[in-house]
């Protein structure tokens, strides 16, 4: 029979390896760990100052989630996105992202769509004036909102896990000043179909809106390389890059 101290302290290490794997989901979107970096377990556990058990706790989660990925016979490495794989997971992305507007426009409240006309207003001057920076945050807290508000929390974990894949994925869909506002166009049309409380065409305008940024990833990489889908990259090699 397993002690109260042995389950406090299995309790302890599964609330360390949550905490742990928060920080390394951090670093490796905030680009200190690079994509086809190697992940040093060794390395973070002394950069935590904890030991390897939670550590290598943390990367498997990490990895389930699509994160990390292991090479068999060469070690685990912060995840590289081919053009192939972003294009599939752009295409499932639609499909929530579709259904969370339709969730909105029939169960989100008064509020909730005031508060979504009120940050699309405040995207507008960032579009028509091509400020990156500060159009950046605001379209992805805008994307998150309708996920969030829809009120489906699977929908919502599947949907955030697929966003952050997509940021792992080697040179990102750059938005241009036109491209900022040709997905400010299209954020329009959710939210006049969200307002309207019209679920089919809120599914449409939303599904719509990933698609279209699906076809200008295609685009670009026809431009880059010519067939569309460039080869897969093998992982990196060399140390591990933890600051």
């Amino acid at each position: 029979m397993v002690s109260v101290r042995a389950k406090l302290a299995l309790l302890q290490q599964h609330s360390l390896a949550t905490r742990l794997e928060a920080e390394i989901e951090r670093l490796i979107l905030e680009g200190e760990l690079v994509v086809g970096d190697r992940v040093n377990e060794m390395q973070l556990a002394e950069r935590f100052g904890v030991s390897r058990s939670p550590v290598r706790e943390a990367v498997r989660t990490l990895e389930s989630s699509g994160l990390i990925e292991a090479v068999p016979n060469r070690g685990i490495f912060v995840r590289r996105i081919d053009t192939a794989t972003a294009l599939k997971v752009y295409g499932v992305r639609a499909a929530l992202f579709g259904y969370a507007a339709q969730l909105l426009a029939t169960e989100g409240s008064d509020g909730d769509l005031a508060r979504l006309a009120e940050m699309h207003r405040t995207m507008g001057s960032a579009a028509q004036t091509h400020r990156f920076a500060d159009y950046f945050p605001l379209n992805f807290a805008f994307h998150d909102f309708i996920v969030e508000a829809g009120g489906n929390d699977v929908l919502a974990a599947q949907y955030r896990s697929l966003v952050k894949q997509l940021r792992l994925f080697r040179g990102q869909n750059l938005m241009t000043g036109d491209t900022m506002e040709i997905s400010h166009r299209e954020h329009q049309t959710i939210v006049d179909a969200v307002l309207a409380r019209d679920p089919a065409r809120a599914y449409r305008a939303a599904f719509d809106h990933v698609e279209l940024g699906r076809q200008r990833l295609m685009v670009r990489a026809v431009e880059e390389h010519g067939f569309g889908i460039e080869p897969r990259a093998e992982p990196d090699e060399g140390p591990a890059r933890v600051a």
